[in-house]
């Protein structure tokens, strides 16, 4: 398979150059005619060769995790600022089939169901909780990132999203009802009950997540006011002045974008607002890499904007505001591998070298799906009704520096 290999790579590599060092100990450079970024990488065995000739999308990052392909005197970093740019322009014509055929199932794929829903959140959110303390913020904000100027400390950035959230869901007096979908370790639902008076009920499918943030609840004496569910948003019954859901759309389904906005209708109040935070898409519908299907996130797909407005649209919901933010995931996802790096050998200790190596590729090969990929964030206001907000954006503005002032006059900053 080295010479099939050989030659999908003389095609593939467009931008930049690769050397690549064969299990015989062949070694082939790549050089493609325009400019770019320089890396090699060393196959250590025939399998993997096979494996990356026939299903690379997929195999690339199950070797590097196996430790049969590796990078040669450079970084994982470099090896992907090759691989990506070419991976954009296409040209590995196995791929490009396989892709094709990936992007058309998409829709024929089993709906999330309540069973598959919790089993694939248990994938990943109810790994060991010592990881996410490792390279989250201290509040465990496992969503991007809002950067308001450079130089933002990861912490302050985290603050600065639940409170660009927050004014979007026009709090605009204590007491109001609040579901927060997918609450992860309860930060979002504790800020608004603590800084705006809310009543919240967070739901989540993760085991681990609940027991964390029903616990935080007790400690920061919140418990009256917000408490903590293992629901699926699908069974819910009682309707709600304001919805947020941070980072969970992804795991919805393109099969379920209506049923997700239907419920999302059906649980608000008439003169309710919902805020929608999502990853998505530049350029149009696509596909979810195999591999990050496989191992990292299993059932997710980051949406295009155009599928998930046209779902909307069947509904009768009105959309308020759209805003779509730029890099601030990049930032977000560095500053997480800055840390996880930081923390490399208490990360071995829980796991093993293998799965530091996977985690290592997603954090990466994440942050450049941001820089180069067109992947971003939006975020979607949402009514029921045509009333339901202020016909202009100032009453964001001003709620938001409001609690940037609170915030400030308390750290003394």
């Amino acid at each position: 398979m080295k010479s099939v290999l050989d030659a999908l790579l003389k095609r593939f590599i467009y931008f930049g150059s690769l050397s690549v060092t064969y299990s015989d100990g062949t070694v082939r450079q790549y050089q493609g005619e325009r400019p770019g970024r320089r890396a090699a990488v060393r196959i250590l065995t025939a399998a993997a060769e096979r494996a990356l000739a026939l299903k690379p999308a997929l195999a690339f990052g199950e070797e590097y995790m196996n430790g049969t392909v590796v990078p040669d005197g450079c970084s994982l970093e470099d090896v992907l600022w090759v691989i990506i740019p070419n991976v954009e322009r296409g040209g590995l014509l196995s791929e490009d089939i396989s892709g094709r055929l990936r992007y058309v199932s998409r829709v024929l794929r089993p709906l999330n169901s309540l069973k598959r829903s919790r089993s694939n959140v248990a994938h990943h959110y109810d790994l060991n909780g010592s990881l996410y303390e490792l390279f989250l913020d201290k509040d465990r904000q496992y969503s991007c990132a809002y950067f308001e100027h450079d130089g933002m400390s990861l912490d302050d950035a985290q603050r600065a999203k639940k409170r660009h959230i927050a004014a979007k869901l026009n709090l605009n007096q204590p007491g109001l009802e609040v579901l927060d979908i997918g609450c992860g370790w309860g930060g979002m639902a504790l800020t608004l009950a603590r800084d705006y008076g809310a009543k919240v009920t967070g739901i989540t499918l993760s085991v681990e997540q609940l027991q964390v943030a029903r616990k935080r609840a007790q400690d920061e004496k919140l418990d009256h006011l917000v408490s903590f569910e293992l629901l699926d948003y699908r069974t819910l019954k009682k309707q709600f002045d304001r919805i947020v859901s941070v980072g969970m759309f992804e795991h919805v389904g393109v099969r379920q974008y209506e049923t997700f906005f239907n419920h999302i209708k059906r649980l608000l109040k008439p003169d309710g607002v919902a805020v929608i935070h999502s990853i998505g898409r530049m350029d149009g519908p696509g596909m979810t890499n195999p591999w990050i299907s496989k191992y990292i996130f299993p059932g997710g797909y980051s949406p295009a904007l155009s599928e998930t407005l046209a779902a909307l649209e069947q509904i009768g919901l009105w959309l308020t505001d759209c805003e779509v933010w730029r890099l601030h995931y990049a930032k977000t996802l560095a500053h997480w591998r800055k840390r996880f790096d930081g923390n490399r050998e208490k990360i071995r200790a829980l796991y093993d070298d293998r799965f530091v190596r996977m985690f290592e590729l997603y954090l990466l090969a994440s942050e450049l799906a941001f820089r180069i990929q067109g992947h971003m964030n939006f975020q979607l206001q949402i009514t029921r009704g045509i009333e339901a907000v202020p016909l202009t954006r100032d009453y964001m503005f001003e709620a938001e520096n409001a609690q940037r002032e609170k915030a400030r006059a308390k750290t003394g900053g």
